[in-house]
């Protein structure tokens, strides 16, 4: 199993300390790098700087937006950053939700699944330096009738085929994903439940493409906190990350169109997640991560010792994950850097390494 690391948004405060993070993750052997985009740092301008300070690390998308780029954009973005990185980039994709799709882009948030295969096939087909036309529900290149006509993409990538992963969290997204992906982006993720929230229906999608897993990257972001393993110590771990699960079971989209507090439904916090969700849109943040069950937390983190987290390496690597992204925490860029090392030590402890 490989380690990657998720830098998440830029601006947030901690810009020094971020490449500071992915210049050590570089160090350590990380496989990956992720940067995030929602409404303020875009993820490609992330991506070629922290390319352009690290040698042999992997840079993605986590996500770039499908509503913010039409996909030649994107395929010309994927491009550049693939060839000024030496053939480093991965592309990660993402619909976003209705509030961003909707409020910041201006994009209707209708029909995503049938809209992220159509902005995946034309990305590829642009991507390969075809001729780029195109005629689906969504998109029709050239357009029919105008002074348009088929072109191809000037830049020539470093590799013939550049990586594309999906993030995803419904079953029918994640089908999906495993038929027309390189790899699932994933959050969340439980490795007791990771099979039925997750795999089987990433595995499915790969048989409806005549394929199997073998290949296929499966790559959640865990965030990660170092610490004791007594009961109190892990409690005290978990309460770090507490806001953050509220804020995304509780507040990230509307009563009817939020993905993670369906997931969280789905691992059989039906009733927590529902209470989550009234506090936090009702405006009561601190009692909405209150409501967040400490078994939630413990069991979608990675919190505690070095033997601790290597214990729950194995337990993602035996569910099936491939490549395990951490965030770690830390009020210090030391303590950040040391969960970073501590991450490495784990993985060699667990055998995966």
């Amino acid at each position: 199993m490989r380690l990657g690391i998720n830098l998440g948004y830029w601006g947030a405060g901690m810009d020094s300390d971020n490449l500071a993070v992915a210049k050590e993750a570089d160090a350590l052997g990380y496989d990956v790098c992720w940067a995030a985009e929602a409404y303020g740092s875009d993820a490609p301008t992330v991506l070629a700087w922290i390319a352009a300070h690290t040698e042999r690390i992997d840079v993605g998308s986590a996500i770039m937006q499908i509503p913010a780029r039409q996909p030649a954009m994107t395929a010309m973005t994927a491009a550049t950053l693939d060839s000024l990185s030496g053939g480093r980039f991965r592309l990660g994709l993402g619909v976003s939700g209705p509030q961003v799709s909707e409020g910041w882009y201006g994009v209707a948030f209708d029909k995503p699944l049938s809209r992220t295969r159509e902005y995946v096939e034309i990305v590829r087909k642009a991507m390969s330096r075809e001729r780029l036309s195109y005629e689906g529900e969504h998109w029709t290149l050239p357009l029919p009738g105008g002074p348009g006509k088929p072109i191809k993409l000037t830049v020539h990538p470093e590799r013939e085929h550049i990586p594309l992963y999906i993030a995803a969290i419904g079953p029918k997204n994640l089908e999906q994903t495993g038929e027309i992906a390189d790899g699932a982006l994933l959050i969340f993720p439980s490795a007791d439940h990771i099979e039925d929230t997750a795999i089987k229906y990433l595995r499915a999608g790969r048989e409806k493409a005549g394929k199997t897993m073998e290949g296929f990257d499966v790559c959640p972001t865990l965030p990660l906190a170092v610490g004791g393993d007594s009961e109190d110590e892990v409690r005290r771990l978990a309460d770090t990350f507490r806001p953050y699960t509220a804020l995304y079971v509780g507040g990230m989209g509307s009563p009817k169109q939020n993905f993670y507090n369906q997931l969280a439904q789905r691992m059989g916090y039906e009733k927590e997640a529902a209470e989550i969700q009234e506090k936090y849109l009702s405006g009561d943040k601190q009692g909405a991560a209150a409501a967040v069950p400490q078994q939630l937390i413990d069991q979608t983190t990675l919190l505690g010792s070095v033997e601790r987290i290597a214990e729950r390496m194995r337990a993602y690597a035996v569910a099936g994950v491939t490549t395990l992204t951490l965030a770690p925490a830390g009020f210090t860029l030391d303590e950040r850097l040391a969960a970073l090392r501590t991450g490495t030590e784990a993985l060699e402890r667990a055998g995966l390494a």
